[in-house]
């Protein structure tokens, strides 16, 4: 895998790409992630920065090194600011699943004059769009708008980090969280992602996310295909 060498430091991108591997299920919990010379070959880097990036997910809680006996994950949920609940994809891991991502195109689009985009945003803003895997299936596809103040933001730094945390060292904080869902037939692109035929609905999930002075950040448009499985959420009282 190629890393991008212009911002974030090699260890810190390893660092990243592993802990998003964790808390999707690719590195199951307890079970030890790929040793040191794997991780070398594959992102193509010195032993030490490895080693960094190891050293960094062991300080923030994620893994555990065992002499002789490799690197174990021994947390797979991440913290967050913004609620106490468990992310979705947190409860699949949980349960078994395996989730993976795939960024399809991060770019600048025009936006045309009766969207949402454009109600938010005005004539342009960032489009990231990105398809989840649900144990090798294609399971949720997501397109999201962002203000140009988040830009430029390539596919190389998506790989490299989550899209929240790549906002939040760009100081676009997000403090106010809404979500909407429904039931529609998505557009034929996101049909074609899902593998969906024609005319079949999906669960249809709008997120808005604003800033401390109300300023949209983000607008999101999911499909999820639950054929596959529910939308689950869980609440500890």
């Amino acid at each position: 895998m190629s890393l991008s060498r212009k911002d974030k430091p090699l260890y810190l991108q390893i660092k990243n790409i592993i802990k998003e591997r964790i808390l999707h299920g690719v590195y199951p919990l307890g079970e030890n992630i790929p040793s040191e010379p794997q991780l070398e070959q594959e992102f193509a880097v010195s032993k030490i920065t490895v080693r960094n990036a190891i050293q960094e997910l062991a300080q923030e809680g994620y893994v555990e090194k065992g002499s002789g006996r490799g690197t174990k994950v021994i947390r797979n949920r991440a913290a967050s600011k913004l609620s106490k609940w468990k992310h979705f994809t947190e409860i699949l891991v949980e349960q078994g699943h395996r989730i993976e991502k795939k960024w399809l195109r991060a770019e600048i689009i025009q936006n045309t004059a009766d969207s949402e985009s454009f109600r938010l945003f005005g004539e342009q803003c960032l489009c990231l769009e990105r398809i989840y895997y649900l144990n090798g299936s294609p399971y949720i596809h997501y397109t999201h708008y962002l203000t140009l103040e988040a830009g430029p933001i390539s596919l190389e730094d998506l790989n490299a980090q989550s899209l929240y945390e790549l906002l939040e060292e760009r100081e676009l904080s997000l403090d106010k969280l809404r979500d909407e869902f429904g039931v529609a037939v998505p557009p034929e692109p996101v049909l074609q992602a899902l593998q969906l035929t024609a005319g079949t609905p999906a669960l249809k999930r709008l997120r808005y996310s604003c800033d401390s002075i109300e300023r949209t950040i983000e607008y999101s448009v999911g499909y999820y295909n639950t054929a596959l499985q529910n939308y689950v959420v869980n609440y500890e009282m």
